[in-house]
């Protein structure tokens, strides 16, 4: 853990965020009024003075010990160093808080630490952003990290990383309708926090680019059905959304591809990559459902089951009398299936039957999608195997 005095930064570019290897979740916190109890004179500058938010220990340590998001400490402290705010008054009771808080496992990775006044208006002040800008980077995903503080400034912060926020405050706090949208809650409870934040967060980012293909797709398993899908393929688009929408998943994909050459790679590598997004996102796969559908639609039937047991595998029994469908040539379903199947890891069992050559591969698609969903439900913590690996 690291403290940084940060007055000598310039603000950064929020040009991309989140993109491209592991992705780092950061939960951004503030100190005075979010872990401490502030006082009358908002100045903590005794040890006497040092008292902790009711369980903001047992909060912190599930949130620490579910490792979905990485711990850093944002804090103002107007005036420190000065005759007002001696230096030898602020250390005894951050080094006694940082000890407490390694005490019940909780490490920060960073601490960051505002010495100005408001009316100095420097860009490293809370909501600046001037002292966090190693966090825009390609490895963060600040779209899904959180700043938490007491103040409407920690709600500022938020806005201005891109993050989401949460005001740590009573319930009945009054908030401008364009500050509450930016909030996932307003509480005084860790325990609600903890509550909210240890759930599964099962998201994951995956760029591919070859010669033939450039792809970006953001994938959460977690989701409400969400999806801005470009391929260059409009019924491929199409099929993609009735995954997403069916399977309750959020889904971001952007393609450039060589359709100037046909439409194989294109199809080919978004399987590949949703694939692979898919094998990231479901991690260890403990608790996880494994298998799931059946599903009419009008004159056909379609059967999909799915088993994300870590061996790929595909059966496919489905028959095209048509060689397009829109822009899509229907002799690529079977590859874009075989091709996830491959990355995801997954077993692929697909029958589809009826007259109607739309509504067939829209109902193998949609059967897929709830297949899929039923799958990726997690109940539980234990590993669904015998073996005791997938």
């Amino acid at each position: 853990m690291s403290t940084e005095n940060a007055d000598k930064s310039s603000h950064p570019s929020p040009s991309r965020r989140g993109v491209g290897g592991e992705v780092r979740r950061i939960f951004f916190i503030d100190r005075d009024g979010t872990l401490i109890v502030e006082p009358h004179d908002q100045q903590i500058d005794s040890l006497e003075k040092l008292e902790f938010i009711p369980n903001v220990f047992r909060g912190l340590h599930a949130i620490a010990q579910s490792k979905q998001y990485e711990l850093v400490m944002v804090t103002n402290q107007d005036g420190l160093g000065t005759s007002s705010f001696p230096e030898n008054t602020f250390w005894p009771v951050q080094n006694k808080l940082i000890k407490a808080m390694e005490n019940e496992e909780i490490f920060f990775s960073r601490v960051f630490i505002d010495r100005s006044r408001p009316e100095d208006n420097k860009p490293t002040r809370k909501p600046g952003t001037a002292m966090l800008s190693e966090y825009f980077s390609d490895e963060v995903d600040l779209q899904n990290s959180i700043v938490i503080g007491d103040r409407t400034s920690d709600i500022q912060l938020a806005k201005n990383l891109g993050a989401k926020a949460i005001l740590f405050q009573s319930r009945d706090k009054k908030l401008p309708n364009e500050m509450e949208e930016l909030c996932l809650m307003i509480t005084d409870s860790w325990t609600e926090i903890a509550e909210v934040l240890t759930k599964p967060n099962r998201l994951a980012v995956v760029n591919r680019k070859t010669k033939e293909t450039e792809i970006q797709i953001r994938l959460s398993l977690d989701s409400n059905g969400k999806s801005e899908i470009k391929t260059g393929l409009a019924f491929f688009d199409h099929m993609l959304d009735q995954l997403a929408r069916h399977g309750g998943l959020d889904i971001s994909l952007q393609v450039k591809g060589d359709l100037n050459v046909d439409e194989h790679h294109t199809i080919e590598d978004t399987a590949l990559a949703l694939g692979e997004a898919f094998t990231k996102a479901l991690g260890d796969k403990r608790g996880l459902l494994r298998y799931g559908f059946t599903l009419p639609m009008d004159d056909c039937l379609a059967q999909v089951a799915i088993d994300f047991g870590g061996r790929p595998w595909l059966v496919w029994e489905a028959i095209f009398a048509r060689e397009k469908i829109g822009d899509m040539p229907t002799e690529m379903f079977f590859h874009f299936f075989k091709s996830f199947s491959d990355t995801a890891k997954c077993n692929l069992n697909i029958k589809a039957e009826g007259g109607n050559e739309h509504h067939k591969i829209e109902s193998i698609f949609k059967a897929f999608a709830k297949a899929v969903k039923m799958a990726v439900r997690v109940e539980g913590i234990e590993l669904p195997s015998t073996k005791g690996v997938l």
